[in-house]
């Protein structure tokens, strides 16, 4: 079978935050890391007032309560507002935002130094309702002050008082508007990624099956070409052995190609297992091939390494095993060889395995077997190459070259 070809892990759901900066991708920053800008603007918008206004001149009591509402905006994020952002939980994150502003209408009717917190309440509103309802918060938020400015000052200055809600109004709309259109970016991004990531994995998924694919096709061509064939030459010598009165001859002839068509079930079935490495290097591994085809048919064999041996990359070495394998298997079948070469060239940055043999050679464009075109795939599918040089009488030399 094909080498084993890992399928990545298939892509998880990607949380879409549609909020400024949350695009949770595994090649991007978590979450919480873009989160965390708007929480120390929260923090730094609330803790600052209401440590200058506790350090100020108002009366305790008034120091106090401005100090504990502002404070309490921090757990009251923690509970509700950080869970319902997250979510997406616009229910929740509406309790939230009441709250908030339940909690910043007193401290705005004791000092106008409040209303510093609005740069931290603001941004909330945005993370937590879409552009409109976010606006309606931020104009609340911004009538609250306003209004107690109405309230506080002897002498109002209606001119003032428009002209400075109007532009607070404004540029929350205007951040807002720039806050959805990185929300729809973030969330565009996030949903690419995910299609990237299924693309991927599904290429990788074809990749395995087209894999699976070539090898059962070289299976279906080695079994036609050498079980089939012997059985079917097995039964018509039975059938001749049947018409004679003297079947000795047909006979012997049968039982010959049943031990040859055993010799290539075993040889089919020894491709098929893992490459013989066994925790060894590949130079042993093919010393291994070349002494068994030696010791089965009784011709000479040689291997030699050319250049300073190392190790490769796995993938590398299973390649060159099972090309060593399927042209070893070759010579054995065809070949009617009395020596046969193996060496193994090692360069700067490729290696190159060669089987040459004295055999009776063949037209490499005439040939319609299997074996060579699925030793090819498989050579190309881990981007080496492969060259073959016959002719008939004129022995043949196969050469597979890797780069690492």
């Amino acid at each position: 079978m094909p080498d084993d070809v890992p399928l990545e892990e298939p892509p998880r759901r990607i949380n879409h935050v549609g909020r400024p900066g949350y695009v949770t991708n595994p090649a991007g920053p978590h979450i919480w890391d873009s989160l965390r800008i708007w929480e120390i603007l929260l923090f730094v918008a609330t803790l600052a007032p209401a440590t200058i206004i506790l350090l100020g001149d108002l009366p305790v009591r008034d120091r106090v309560i401005v100090a504990v509402c502002l404070v309490s905006i921090l757990p009251l994020y923690f509970v509700l507002g950080r869970p319902a952002i997250m979510a997406e939980n616009r229910r929740r994150g509406a309790v939230y935002i009441a709250l908030l502003i339940l909690l910043f209408i007193p401290a705005t009717f004791i000092t106008s130094d409040v209303t510093f917190a609005l740069f931290g309440l603001c941004p909330q509103c945005f993370m937590v309702f879409p552009t409109r309802q976010a606006m309606i918060a931020v104009i609340v938020l911004n009538l609250v002050p306003a209004i107690s400015y109405l309230f506080l000052e002897p002498e109002p200055s209606w001119f003032g008082f428009l002209t400075v809600t109007l532009i607070v109004i404004v540029f929350s709309w205007v951040f807002g508007v720039w806050m959805e259109g990185v929300s729809r970016q973030s969330r565009e991004r996030a949903e690419l990624i995910e299609e990237l990531m299924s693309s991927r994995a599904e290429v990788s998924r074809l990749s395995a099956e087209r894999g699976a694919l070539a090898e059962r096709e070289r299976l279906a061509g080695e079994i036609h070409d050498t079980l089939a064939q012997g059985f079917t030459s097995i039964i018509m010598l039975i059938q001749a052995a049947e018409a004679r009165s003297d079947p000795a001859r047909h006979l012997a002839l049968a039982v010959q190609t049943a031990r040859e068509n055993l010799a290539e079930a075993r040889a089919l079935v020894a491709a098929l297992s893992p490459a013989p490495l066994d925790g060894s290097t590949l130079d042993e591994a093919l010393v291994r091939l070349a002494d068994r085809l030696r010791e089965d048919m009784g011709m000479t064999v040689t291997f030699t390494v050319r250049g300073e041996s190392r190790p490769l990359p796995p993938p590398i070495e299973v390649v060159l095993i099972r090309a060593a394998q399927e042209s070893l298997a070759n010579v054995r079948r065809h070949a009617a060889a009395s020596r046969v070469d193996v060496s193994v060239v090692y360069g700067p940055e490729t290696v190159a395995l060669e089987v040459h043999d004295d055999g009776c050679g063949f037209d490499p464009a005439a040939t319609g077997g299997y074996g060579l075109r699925g030793m090819r795939s498989r050579v190309e599918q881990a981007s080496g190459s492969m060259r073959v040089r016959s002719s008939p009488g004129g022995g043949t030399t196969l050469i597979v070259e890797m780069a690492e």
